[in-house]
């Protein structure tokens, strides 16, 4: 190799080097994605109601209602111990629901996972909310809530009227969600 070649090779280097850095430089952190489910004119939405219809498997393996989450609001929240969002974000939302000890609202995580999965993942974090296994229903569960891509990990605010009041595709911005909790 000749030092032209050797010239050539740094030249091109430095060139992606700096565009690298430009593009670095430039970058914007892109929010999750939020929105807000039409108003039903005071009826719960009917993916609530089958939400509440549904029985499943909590980490012990016994089938729960989840009908006993009517009436107070309430964060579901779709998770997965592959999905390193949800990993992420789960330790604060287990500190956000122990704080609050279910007074003004409840949290439940549903766990689009296998149950051993969920099972060595929560004793490991403490979880302080209830986990229920979904396995890929939950997927499905969530598109019922506008869900569409079936991406992780999603959450669902609900109030205690069954209206949705939000959802949150992504890791969870923990301001935005307790000014959310705050206003129901």
């Amino acid at each position: 190799m000749n030092k032209k070649h050797v010239a050539a090779y740094v030249a091109v280097a430095a060139l992606f080097g700096i565009m690298g850095a430009l593009v670095a430089i430039n970058k914007k952190e892109v929010p999750p994605y939020t929105t807000a489910i039409a108003p039903t004119g005071g009826k719960p939405h009917t993916a609530v109601d089958n939400l509440f219809k549904q029985s499943l498997n909590d980490l012990q393996g016994k089938p729960q209602s989840l009908a006993q989450w009517r009436g107070k609001p309430l964060v579901v929240n779709f998770w997965a111990t592959w999905c390193a969002p949800c990993v992420q974000e789960m330790p604060e939302l287990s500190e956000l629901a122990h704080t609050d000890g279910g007074k003004t609202f409840n949290v439940i995580g549903i766990g689009i996972d296998s149950p051993s999965n969920m099972n060595e993942f929560a004793a490991k974090l403490k979880i302080a909310y209830p986990l229920y296994v979904a396995g890929m229903g939950g997927t499905e569960l969530s598109r019922e809530f506008g869900n569409s891509a079936g991406g992780l990990p999603y959450t669902v605010l609900i109030g205690a009227d069954g209206q949705v009041r939000k959802t949150y595709l992504g890791k969870l911005k923990f301001d935005e969600l307790r000014a959310d909790l705050a206003k129901l």
